[in-house]
């Protein structure tokens, strides 16, 4: 039987706020436990929560980001339930009515080896607080209770289930991460919780419009283990119907190093929660005034700038659309082509999504963090252009200036020079060196005259090997072809 996977994505993302979100406790990571944890954290008799305006701002943020609707008159409810590291024995929340409704993601993903445009729709975007912590280890066989993060300011992100495969899945968190980042609502750091997903899981019958039963996959912290939970919950949901069984919904955990998910607990539905409107928090009004001025100083973004980059530079959409994947790789290809010329906006555009994003993948850091920056890439493609090095050559150069790790603005030149790279383009020394291979590669130049095209490509090399690979390819083609008549 062919099956259809369906996924939808709950998106945990930590605003940018220095304090939380109803109270003025700090929201610093890396604290000693419970030393950010104030009265109204805690939960002390007599407290009431206030609520961070700036948590509010981001989520306006977002939304007009992602063009959803704004809700001008939102609540905020409590979500009932019992957990060691929840000191009220609930979490203000928003349920009916979230601040943030509807909105679209566009992003590229792979189908088929080809490169394809996907937008997922958003269902809502709504704010609530974090829960604390608890601490498994190191605790002497008990678990401790760290409530640094509880009130921390969260802004959830639920989508539509649109996604069809655990890559979809990821290229969308990918393109969400990026633009949390992007508009300065979220720090992103995965590694302190920052940036967390849960995937909700089922599957069914291609051709049938019914949803099966789904599982939902809690707290994802980083891409690779979203994508490997998806893939093996997918694997289990299968297996189990095709043995006979039948899916439970539930929510599950990922194992990374067993590469499992495993059970939690039963799922519960939003009655289990027994919302209602939290009664110490007045309804949240956001004027029409407030929207416009957030709306005024967004930067530019993802989509529109994807825009000016064809308009402007000539690039084939699906380059944009790669380039501005995040804010901190668009600013490096316009530092580029500013330092390079508009002319080599496209060469920029290949070298980093070539040579530049494929190290940078290798060694596991951002475009912010290259030790090539965008002058000394910018003088690399001049180098290439004006024919000092050859495309093959400026590969070469590349590698010494990344391990180089200079901030010599000449480093292209220094290292050309230091290893004797530069392209022979001088006809004499070239024809001298072509009349040679002809003369030592007979047959060769018989089996070209004979009608076989190979052996030309044959001839090219031998010429490229004989310069060490310094020739400069358009000269040594056009020299050739005039030898060989």
């Amino acid at each position: 039987m062919q099956w259809e996977v369906v996924i939808g994505l709950e998106t945990h993302t930590q605003l940018t706020t220095e304090s939380k979100i109803f109270s003025g406790a700090p929201t610093a990571f890396g604290a000693e436990p419970n030393t950010q944890a104030c009265p109204v954290d805690l939960a002390l008799p007599g407290v009431l929560p206030v609520l961070n305006k700036g948590a509010v701002e981001r989520a306006i943020r977002f939304g007009l980001a992602i063009g959803a609707t704004i809700a001008q008159r939102s609540i905020f409810a409590r979500k009932n339930y019992f957990y060691p590291d929840l000191p009220k024995g609930y979490q203000i929340s928003q349920f009916e009515i979230p601040v943030v409704q509807g909105g679209t993601i566009s992003f590229v993903v792979e189908k088929d080896g080809k490169p394809e445009m996907k937008t997922v729709q958003l269902t809502r975007a709504h704010l609530e607080e974090d829960a604390g912590k608890s601490l498994h280890e190191d605790y002497h066989g008990m678990t401790g209770i760290d409530l640094n993060r509880a009130g921390t300011p969260l802004l959830e992100i639920v989508t539509e289930p649109d996604m069809r495969s655990a890559a979809e899945a990821v290229a969308y968190a990918k393109a969400l991460h990026a633009l949390v980042v992007w508009l300065g609502v979220c720090d992103g750091n995965m590694q302190e919780g920052s940036f967390r997903c849960d995937a909700n899981v089922s599957v069914r019958p291609a051709g049938q419009k019914e949803f099966g039963t789904r599982c939902e996959i809690k707290n994802l912290n980083s891409f690779r283990f979203l994508e490997e939970a998806i893939n093996y919950e997918v694997r289990r949901q299968i297996e189990l119907i095709e043995d006979g069984g039948t899916v439970v919904q539930e929510t599950r955990l990922y194992d990374p190093d067993r590469k499992e998910t495993r059970s939690m607990r039963s799922k519960e539905d939003a009655m289990d929660y027994r919302y209602f409107p939290d009664p110490d928090l007045p309804p949240l009004v956001i004027a029409r005034d407030w929207i416009d001025r957030v709306k005024a100083s967004l930067p530019e973004l993802p989509g529109a700038m994807r825009e000016r980059f064809v308009n402007d530079y000539q690039l084939p959409e699906y380059d944009a659309v790669v380039l501005t994947q995040s804010k901190a790789m668009a600013s490096y290809f316009e530092a580029v082509v500013a330092s390079a010329g508009r002319e080599q906006a496209k060469p920029a555009a290949n070298w980093l999504m070539g040579d530049v994003s494929s190290t940078l993948n290798r060694e596991g850091i951002d475009i912010a963090g290259s030790p090539v920056s965008a002058e000394q890439l910018s003088l690399l493609l001049k180098r290439i252009a004006d024919g000092t090095i050859s495309n093959k050559i400026a590969k070469e150069v590349f590698g010494a200036m990344w391990e180089a790790k200079s901030a010599s603005a000449a480093l292209a030149d220094e290292i050309i020079e230091t290893k004797g790279l530069k392209q022979i383009s001088d006809t004499g020394a070239l024809e001298k060196i072509v009349d040679e291979v002809l003369v030592a590669n007979a047959k060769s130049v018989e089996e070209f005259r004979a009608g076989k095209e190979k052996a030309f490509n044959a001839l090219i090399g031998q010429a490229m090997k004989a310069t060490k690979g310094k020739a400069n390819p358009a000269q040594l083609t056009e020299l050739l072809k005039q030898k060989l008549g």
